[in-house]
């Protein structure tokens, strides 16, 4: 089998449309409502935030992927508004967006998944929703992924869209797109970032769901922006089955590979887009006792202020990686622990290597960084978080978010 990129994001996989438009959320008159419409019945998965907090539209869409026999026809998503503690009203609303979409698509509500994202604690302006939904319908098109992707943008910089192909040899080939958003409050441990992908395989539900819990771990699961999982955080992944593959158990390893192929790349640009970040950088751990332990270190480095801080003043301060790590709540021999930058180890068995520290600060100059903490434990379970320097952009953007 091979996997091979290609252009079209969620409308790659043939019988998906898109669309994004503005339609009034936003005062900058930038797109803040997109659509995805399958043009059969798709099996539908979603994973959600692990946030108490939880935002309105969340709560339906778990609710009709219980009640809808685990089919969906379309995803709604406004930007601007997160629609997240805003009481019966935003339960109401987000509602209504699933009628409205229903109604102008040709489906039943159950069949309408919805997203919203943006500003907490604030009310959606339904006249602009009620306007848009039929706009954005008759604007679908098999070429607009671009446009539903720039559509749910909040603070990106750039909007993150990714699609493949797979060729079976046998079987044929079948294709996973996807699109995502998130710039801040990113830490998503699902279960503020939203994250789509189509597949036109075919797919039952159980197994779609399956494939990405799998997915997502390595990928959405896997990144740290602020450390801040957000009340509207979701991945959903929809299977329509046109291209007539059907994905068994011996092609599901090949599925989720192409999952997770699509979800890696959209995983990292919301890293790359972080707010005010300037480099993508790798936490690797290695030598944990136990994969919990593993992870358990790789986030506390990932999301540790002064270790993201030092990247960006390209700072080679193993202290504060070894720091991280001791910190993490997992087991740590400093004895035995190891700290590297790019090729080059500065901290060994408990002696440092500060002779190494302009050659080091010299790579943490560059745009793609790659650390690596060994627990120094004598375990073999290692784990791959991907974060991003915390620089005096990141403060400015959230002082200033709500004013």
């Amino acid at each position: 089998m091979s996997n091979q990129g290609i252009e079209g994001g969620v409308t790659a996989p043939s019988g998906f449309r898109a669309s994004g438009l503005h339609c009034g959320i936003k005062a900058s008159g930038k797109p803040d409502l997109s659509l995805i419409v399958s043009d059969t019945p798709a099996a539908a998965a979603g994973l959600f935030t692990i946030n108490l907090a939880k935002a309105a539209p969340l709560y339906l869409c778990e609710n009709h992927l219980k009640t809808n026999g685990g089919y969906v026809r379309a995803i709604v998503t406004n930007s601007g508004c997160a629609n997240a503690c805003t009481g019966p009203q935003g339960e109401a609303d987000a509602h209504e967006m699933a009628v409205l979409t229903a109604a102008a698509v040709g489906c039943h509500k159950e069949d309408v998944l919805v997203a919203s994202t943006g500003v907490i604690g604030v009310n959606l302006k339904m006249d602009a929703i009620r306007a848009g939904i039929p706009m954005a319908v008759k604007a679908l098109d098999a070429k607009g992924g671009a446009a539903a992707a720039r559509a749910i943008m909040t603070t990106d910089p750039f909007p993150k869209e990714y699609a493949i192909e797979v060729d079976t040899k046998m079987l044929g080939s079948f294709r996973v797109g996807g699109m995502a958003k998130g710039s801040g409050m990113i830490e998503p441990r699902m279960a503020t970032m939203l994250g789509y992908l189509t597949t036109d395989a075919a797919v039952d539900g159980e197994m779609l769901q399956r494939a990405l819990a799998e997915a997502s771990r390595y990928t959405f699961n896997a990144i740290t922006v602020d450390g801040e999982p957000s009340t509207n955080d979701c991945v959903f992944a929809l299977a329509n089955g046109a291209s007539g593959v059907v994905i068994n158990e011996h092609l599901y390893p090949a599925f989720v590979e192409a999952l997770r192929a699509v979800a890696h790349e959209l995983a990292l640009g919301i890293v790359r887009g972080g707010e005010g970040a300037t480099k993508l950088i790798a936490i690797t751990v290695t030598g944990a006792s136990t994969d919990a332990d593993a992870w358990m270190a790789a986030r506390a480095i990932a999301n540790s202020p002064l270790v993201k801080t030092a990247v960006h003043g390209g700072d080679p301060n193993w202290g504060r990686l070894v720091a991280a790590a001791g910190r993490s709540g997992a087991k740590f021999v400093l004895g035995g622990a190891r700290v590297q930058i790019g090729e080059l180890v500065l901290f060994e068995d408990g002696r440092p290597f500060d002779e190494l520290a302009p050659k080091a600060a010299e790579y943490l100059t560059g745009k793609d960084l790659a650390i690596t903490v060994d627990l120094g434990a004598g375990g073999s379970h290692r784990a791959t978080v991907w974060t991003c320097d915390l620089s005096a952009e990141y403060v400015k953007i959230n002082a200033e978010y709500r004013t």
